[in-house]
């Protein structure tokens, strides 16, 4: 065996030991043979003085081992202003999607339009063979101007009767007269008995006149009445007839793509049978859910933006806001109204959307700069006059170059290496990251 090697590591074994674990007496001894500094110059004791003593001066040395205070380095972060978007996970839905379904029954007569066609508002999707209805319409229309042609007669009966009941009223003041002259002068002895039960029975005539007179107008005015009636029943039928007809033809409610065929022709359509689902893609909702705890950041009209599970990136803004939470989940439904004029967004992709909110003052460190206190609570140790401090943080969100946290000063000395190494209340030796980088 070879005793050179042997020796070397022994020797390697003590130099480590004295530069890791006993440092101070290494130094000691390495300063017994470096010779006494000589003095500055006026210009470079005012920069030392300025500056502080550098590392590569004794003195620096011997004040560094004689301070047992720990060493740490240190971050001055400023607090900027950064957007705060919320995160959530949603999907697109159709801005409508119905099942036009028929009213009536009936075989279909139209040609058939083929899913995927593009129908405009008002286009006819399905026809229904109408069978008698049109003979019924015009059965309708007939008693309708029968029951027309019946109000001018009742119209005409009214003059009539009133001239009547007037004839019947002066009759009645003519025998009212005529009696009391009789009467007065079958009470003074010029006048028969006779003349004046005569003039009485004038008289009780002429009452009941007035009386059938009355009755004449009543009954002309009922049938005028009657006659109106019969008009707007007639004009009911007739609407009836023509909205059973309108049935027959169903139309497209709105502008969008037809998701199945139209009936086939032939089929048999009964009351609510299905004709065909349309569907309204532009412009198009973005769906998500939001967190009780977040939902007071989403506002009307914040713009949003989102990333689709084919990789198309969107923009919109927030049109509605849920004010009742879902029994299950405990989130909140938010839709946000996308422009797809060219129909490239299909319903019920998977989409990651965020809603833009109020900036919010952070600061951006290093993810190992953060730890925890004995209590569990996430946070950083700061400096303050040579002090360590525990200061609780919240994360805003995790970037390439470090997270966002609130919950520090505008201004904060922000330990991020030897944190793990001191607690709060210990005074430390600093070193600015600025002066080391």
């Amino acid at each position: 065996m070879k005793l050179f090697p042997i020796l070397t590591a022994v020797i390697v074994c003590v130099a480590l030991y004295f530069v890791v674990l006993d440092r101070a007496s290494l130094t000691n001894f390495a300063a017994r043979f470096v010779p006494e500094p000589q003095s500055a110059p006026q210009s470079v004791a005012e920069d030392t003085a300025e500056t502080g003593a550098t590392d590569d001066t004794p003195s620096a040395d011997v004040d560094a081992a004689e301070d047992d205070r720990i060493h740490v380095v240190v971050r001055r972060s400023e607090a900027q202003v950064t957007e705060n978007a919320v995160l959530m996970r949603g999907r697109t839905e159709a801005m409508r999607l119905v099942n036009v379904a028929s009213e009536t029954s009936g075989r279909i007569i139209s040609t058939p339009i083929r899913a995927g066609a593009f129908v405009e508002e008002g286009q006819v999707m399905c026809e229904i063979d109408p069978g008698t209805s049109q003979s019924a319409l015009e059965e309708a229309q007939a008693r309708l101007a029968e029951a027309r042609a019946r109000v001018p007669e009742a119209e005409a009966r009214l003059p009539e009767a009133r001239a009547m009941l007037a004839q019947a009223q002066a009759q009645l003041t003519s025998a009212e007269i005529d009696g009391n002259a009789a009467s007065r002068l079958n009470e003074s002895g010029f006048g028969s008995d006779t003349r004046a039960a005569s003039a009485a029975a004038v008289l009780a005539a002429a009452e009941a006149g007035v009386e059938s007179a009355a009755a004449g107008l009543q009954s002309a005015e009922a049938g005028l009445q009657s006659a109106s009636a019969s008009v707007r029943s007639a004009e009911a039928a007739v609407t009836r007839a023509e909205d059973a007809i309108a049935d027959f033809t169903i139309y497209a409610p709105f502008s969008g793509l037809l998701e199945t065929d139209t009936a086939e022709l032939g089929a048999l359509m009964q009351p609510g049978a299905i004709c065909a689902t349309i569907i309204q893609l532009d412009p198009i909702k973005l769906v998500g859910f939001v967190p009780e705890a977040q939902i007071d950041r989403v506002a009307m009209g914040a713009r949003a933006g989102a990333e689709l599970s084919s990789g198309q990136r969107v923009e919109g803004e927030v049109t509605f806001v849920s004010r009742s939470a879902d029994d299950d989940t405990r989130t909140f439904r938010v839709e946000i109204t996308v422009p797809n004029a060219e129909l490239l967004i299909r319903d019920g992709q998977t989409a990651d959307i965020l809603v833009q909110t109020e900036g919010t003052p952070a600061h951006l460190l290093p993810s190992s700069a953060l730890t925890l206190d004995d209590d569990g609570r996430l946070g950083v140790r700061s400096v303050v006059d040579g002090v360590v401090e525990f200061v609780e943080v919240q994360m805003i969100r995790d970037t390439p170059n470090g997270v966002l946290l609130t919950g520090l000063p505008d201004v904060a000395d922000v330990i991020t290496v030897g944190q793990e190494f001191v607690t709060a209340g210990v005074e430390v030796r600093t070193t600015y990251e600025e002066l080391t980088q």
